[in-house]
């Protein structure tokens, strides 16, 4: 007789595998906050090419400078400081200084950061084809089951309400088998 051999059983893979009870919830962004943060946002740059403009005609003697150019001198300002707010800070962060006061947040769809590339098409080319059609593109949020605008379809990104991490999950005790 040849002596049996028993083999161990693995264990299944269901069995191995442990369920994370951290959950990061999103919990998406109402349309009048995107409003007011894009409020904000513009406001800023407004205030900013004014201010630049004034000071570029007061250091220019308090006359009118030649060809226009404390107009000039704002409006470069006023570029600069948009590509820091729209593109760097919304892709680096997350976050422009209309969606940081207001508690929001620019993520892709999968939860991580934009990036500056989906940033530039998000703000450059997004923006003004959702405002093409009569800003039909910004109204798409209202009646978008998944809240995004034009905008963030063409980017593959969502605006989130900034959490403050991730949320432990009640731990569930197990039914008895005869109820």
């Amino acid at each position: 007789m040849t002596p049996k051999v028993q083999t161990a059983k693995l264990p299944s893979a269901a069995a191995t595998t442990k369920v994370d009870p951290r959950v990061r919830v999103r919990f998406r962004a109402p349309f009048a906050l995107r409003c007011g943060a894009l409020l904000i946002d513009y406001i800023l740059l407004a205030l900013i090419m004014v201010f630049s403009t004034m000071i570029a005609r007061l250091m220019g003697g308090g006359a009118r400078m030649a060809g226009g150019t404390a107009e000039k001198v704002g409006i470069l300002i006023m570029l600069i400081v948009a590509v820091l707010d729209l593109v760097v800070m919304a892709g680096l962060t997350g976050r422009t200084v209309g969606k940081w006061t207001t508690g929001l947040r620019i993520e892709r769809t999968d939860g991580r950061l934009p990036g500056i590339g989906r940033a530039v098409v998000r703000h450059v080319l997004g923006y003004p084809l959702s405002l093409l059609p009569f800003g039909l593109g910004f109204l798409i949020v209202a009646v978008n089951p998944s809240g995004r605008a034009l905008h963030d379809l063409i980017a593959g990104t969502m605006v989130v309400r900034r959490t403050a991490g991730t949320i432990v999950a009640p731990v569930r005790k197990p039914r008895p088998q005869g109820a």
